[in-house]
């Protein structure tokens, strides 16, 4: 009988039990039809942009070529591919003031900071349901040009030392809308685990003068955990994934941030979405997930820390082991979660 195995992430200090006595195949987390959010006029569908901020980004298709531009206060531009706007429920919100740095201030002995940032929705498509797996190529590269047009002009705010860009796919991953969107939130200081992940692979380059994650590439590239590669762009499931199903996009040349990306590479991108998001909703009958950027914005960070996509498929329920240890049961391992995906993505 197998046994159960405890794994450790590749730099952060988490542990994972690969529960092989527990073990489930990928196609036991099949369901029926995927659960929607409800509402009775999506605000996001052409027709309703007034039902919306003014767009800080409209993508306008003309004469077959892209224009950006944005909205006007009481003007919202028609015939859009892409909108991206400020979320009506933010969770960060601009200054009312320029602030010169992030106060931390102690309530009762307890740290305080207003939460000042950004809050944004990239809505995708004017297809109400367009999966990127189900989007025309040039619509996905689209969707990937807003995501760096945005993060470059949010890195530019004095007040902002963190981009997240983050997508949530269904009820259960915390879609509120049903219509393809992602979000993006701008925030005064760098969150934990991409701190982490900074602290641990700074130390990793000082002690060994390369780059961990290129080392993690070069490892999966030839281990059971592979799913595919093409000329710019690895996916593999990592080797302690916290999710059944679990898998990271990487790109081959090394960089600390996407916003580099040359248009070859952002095609490339984007195919790679669309195989590998492709191959998990025919897999899985098109289950929930959420999948988010980790990037590092400090320009000292460059030499050892590597941008990647990490997407987590909403297939288990988080309960009083993990919420009270920190610690996580996988009853998919990485290596026959990537065997499946494989095959999925295989014509």
């Amino acid at each position: 009988m197998p046994h159960n195995e405890l794994r450790k992430d590749y730099l952060l200090d988490r542990w994972v039990v690969i529960a092989t006595e527990r073990g489930r195949r990928p196609t036991d987390f099949i369901k029926g039809e995927r659960a929607a959010a409800k509402t009775s006029t999506c605000p996001f569908c052409p027709g309703n942009e007034h039902m919306t901020p003014p767009a800080l980004l409209v993508y306008v298709e003309s004469e077959g070529k892209i224009e950006k531009t944005r909205d006007e206060d009481g003007f919202r531009h028609k015939n859009w591919v892409v909108r991206c706007f400020p979320n009506l429920f933010p969770a960060f919100s601009p200054p009312q003031e320029t602030p010169s740095r992030r106060k931390i201030v102690k309530v009762h002995d307890l740290a305080l900071i207003d939460a000042v940032g950004h809050h944004e929705v990239l809505v995708e498509s004017p297809n109400h349901d367009e999966h990127p797996s189900d989007a025309r190529l040039p619509q996905l590269v689209n969707v990937i040009n807003a995501y760096l047009d945005r993060l470059g002009e949010l890195s530019k705010k004095p007040y902002v030392r963190y981009v997240s860009i983050f997508r949530n796919h269904g009820l259960e991953a915390g879609a509120s809308l049903s219509h393809a969107h992602s979000q993006i939130i701008a925030t005064p200081f760098t969150p934990k685990i991409v701190r982490e992940e900074l602290i641990a692979s700074r130390r990793y380059w000082r002690e060994n003068g390369s780059c961990i994650f290129c080392k993690i590439m070069e490892k999966e590239m030839e281990s059971p955990r592979f799913i595919m590669e093409n000329q710019h762009f690895l996916v593999f499931a990592p080797y302690a994934s916290i999710n059944p199903l679990e898998f990271w996009v990487f790109p081959k040349k090394h960089e600390a941030s996407p916003i580099k990306l040359s248009e070859e590479e952002r095609k490339s991108f984007a195919e790679t979405l669309k195989a590998s998001l492709g191959a998990l909703k025919n897999l899985l009958n098109d289950p929930p997930y959420n999948f988010g950027f980790h990037i590092a914005m400090e320009k000292a960070s460059r030499p050892y820390y590597h941008w990647h996509l990490e997407v987590y498929p909403k297939l288990a329920i988080w309960a009083g082991f993990e919420k009270s240890t920190g610690m996580y049961i996988n009853t998919v391992s990485p290596e026959t979660a990537a065997e499946s995906l494989r095959k999925a993505i295989s014509p």
